[in-house]
């Protein structure tokens, strides 16, 4: 997997806006990784990447898939994945088994959890109904009374269902956990997990999943035109737990959150531990992370949506910014340290039973549309039709097992639906990091360690090679972004992780964060299961840096000393190797 990780993001010029954009012809022959000059759709090999044919051309790929998928996956006799790319299918819900679920306390040892959803012979393919009004999206702390009276009413007619009905707020807790504890094998290939984090399926499945539980809810009130509410988390008045979710008499309640962390706390975007900021302080730094990440670090449509994840990959080959940043943090920060299994938002196998799971991704949907739409420059998604075909089963409000494909949910207005538009403080806001250096930045402290695997049982500094194609291109236009990627990282999946990634740092004894110049991201885990790949994850991470190459005037070095600092799980994780590349959509 090492090897192609450059080549996984889509190298190719970046388009202008989403309409002219060309669809890409499928072929059998491996993506390469291209410099950053590469222009006009045509591929350069840059000095890293490899490449390599099949002959397999003439036959239809799923065809070969279906034929060989057992083969395939038991003995890795192709050698190259992409030959058979094709996308993820919905699961065989006879198949569904127990999902897995590491223990906190005992590394290696996994208890199961039954989250299979009632079996039907009947399925039906969504199509998106004809919405004759747009459903608004509200922020959660806007809300009016009337409002929060129909919602709870919602929320306590699904508790109230019969646990067997897909449709109760049982069953459609156990989705969340089905799909991301490995409950599902890939079909086609029995010994890959299905999994739906750390890939480009993160955010089409999340969406889709609160589609189905909200018109649930409207059918349960019949209030056709219900729409969830979501937590304004990026926005200073939005950055509690909401209040519709406090009373612990009301249906949104849930026991199991930090209780350190209720009302009046503020947020905290880049959670690893408590750090008690003042307030102000507080804001400042909730809203330095957003600019950071939607801003700066989702400049192209890999580094946002995550890395392809194809039928026959191993799970968990990339999560995007978003992903990987504040909403594992909102997770971590709401889950309850005191439960064995840090539930319920602190874990994936329990994250839907806390009424505020819904509500903190409905704004992570929102981070999608705002990608699209709503900042500077307009991005594209994927037109992979890999991506578009891929699927997943779901129970609609009519209790109907239907498969939705992330074709059918890649415009939230299709789906009826859409947010009510408030101000974007973090879209302009600067984040007035503590004064660097640049000349300093050019004479770093020197590497500690350059042998891999590197242990992070302490903060750790590498001399990381830049190639001289990569190094004249930073600030061109449509140059591409460029990338410090961090390859095989592994660690304990019942594993609570983070680690920061900084670059050319002069000082050890300043604490560097989002706001400043040498920080460019985090690596988080929260604990979650897989059957056929033991105790251990293997991913990857992409962070941008670009913006940190010409903050401190290092766009001709030829190197730089990326430093990984230990946030949470010391002595827990392993990279395999650190490179600098640029990758463009």
């Amino acid at each position: 997997m090492a090897s192609t990780v450059i080549s996984q993001s889509a190298l190719f010029s970046l388009p202008k806006t989403c309409q002219f954009r060309k669809k890409k012809p499928f072929s059998f022959v491996s993506k390469r990784a291209v410099s950053c000059k590469a222009n006009s759709g045509k591929e350069n090999k840059d000095e890293s990447s490899s490449s390599s044919s099949s002959s397999l051309g003439s036959f239809d790929r799923r065809d070969v898939l279906l034929g060989l998928g057992s083969l395939y996956g038991a003995t890795n006799l192709v050698a190259d994945p992409f030959a058979l790319a094709a996308p993820i299918f919905a699961p065989d819900l006879s198949q569904c088994g127990d999902a897995n679920v590491p223990l906190r306390k005992s590394p290696g040892t996994n208890v199961s959890v039954h989250c299979c959803p009632p079996v039907s012979t009947n399925i039906i393919d969504f199509k998106p109904p004809r919405f004759t009004k747009t459903r608004t999206r509200q922020p959660a702390h806007l809300v009016s009374p009337d409002y929060v009276e129909n919602f709870k009413e919602a929320i306590k007619r699904m508790k109230a269902l019969d646990e067997k009905d897909p449709r109760s707020f049982t069953q459609q807790a156990k989705v969340h956990c089905a799909y991301c504890n490995s409950a599902y094998e890939q079909m086609g290939f029995p010994s890959q997990d299905l999994q739906v984090h750390n890939s480009w399926l993160f955010f089409p499945f999340h969406r889709l999943y609160l589609y189905f539980f909200e018109r649930i809810l409207g059918k349960l009130i019949d209030d056709p035109d219900f729409a969830l509410p979501f937590w304004n988390w990026d926005d200073p008045d939005g950055m509690t737990i909401p209040d519709i979710y406090v009373d612990p008499l009301s249906p949104l309640y849930d026991a199991k959150r930090n209780p350190d962390h209720q009302p009046p706390v503020l947020v905290d975007l880049d959670y690893s531990s408590d750090k008690n900021l003042p307030r102000d302080d507080q804001i400042k730094a909730n809203l330095c992370v957003m600019n950071s990440q939607m801003v700066h670090g989702t400049t192209t449509t890999t580094l946002f949506h995550g890395k392809e994840y194809r039928m026959g990959y191993s799970p968990d080959p990339g999560a995007g910014t978003i992903e990987n940043g504040v909403h594992l943090s909102l997770h971590k920060w709401v889950g309850d340290p005191s439960q064995p299994l840090k539930e319920d938002m602190g874990n994936f196998y329990s994250a839907g039973y806390d009424p505020l799971f819904y509500a903190h991704h409905a704004n992570i949907d929102r981070m999608w549309n705002l990608w699209k739409n709503g900042l500077k420059v307009p991005h594209c998604d994927f037109k992979d039709t890999d991506w578009l075909d891929s699927s997943f089963l779901f129970y609609d409000e009519n209790a109907n097992l239907v498969r939705a494909r992330v074709g059918d949910c890649i415009d939230t207005k299709t789906l009826g639906y859409d947010y009510q538009q408030v101000e974007l403080k973090w879209l302009e806001y600067e984040c007035d990091p503590t004064p660097t250096t640049t000349g300093k930045a050019k004479n770093p402290l020197p590497a500690t360690r350059n042998a891999f695997p590197i242990l992070l049982d302490e903060l750790v500094r590498v001399d990381v090679p830049r190639t001289k194609k990569s190094r004249n291109v930073v600030g061109e236009e449509d140059a591409g972004e460029q990338v410090v990627i961090l390859q095989d990282i592994q660690l304990d999946r019942d594993s609570s992780v983070k680690f920061d990634v900084c670059i050319n740092v002069t000082d050890d004894k300043k604490s560097i964060g989002p706001g400043h110049s040498e920080f460019v991201g985090s690596f988080t885990n929260i604990p979650h299961g897989h059957h056929h790949h033991g105790s251990k994850l293997n991913t990857h991470l992409s962070l941008p840096i670009s913006k940190a190459l010409k903050a401190l005037q290092l766009e001709d070095e030829a190197k730089v000393v990326v430093t990984l600092v230990p946030k949470e799980g010391e002595g827990l994780v392993t990279v395999g190797n650190i490179k600098i590349g640029c990758i463009r959509d």
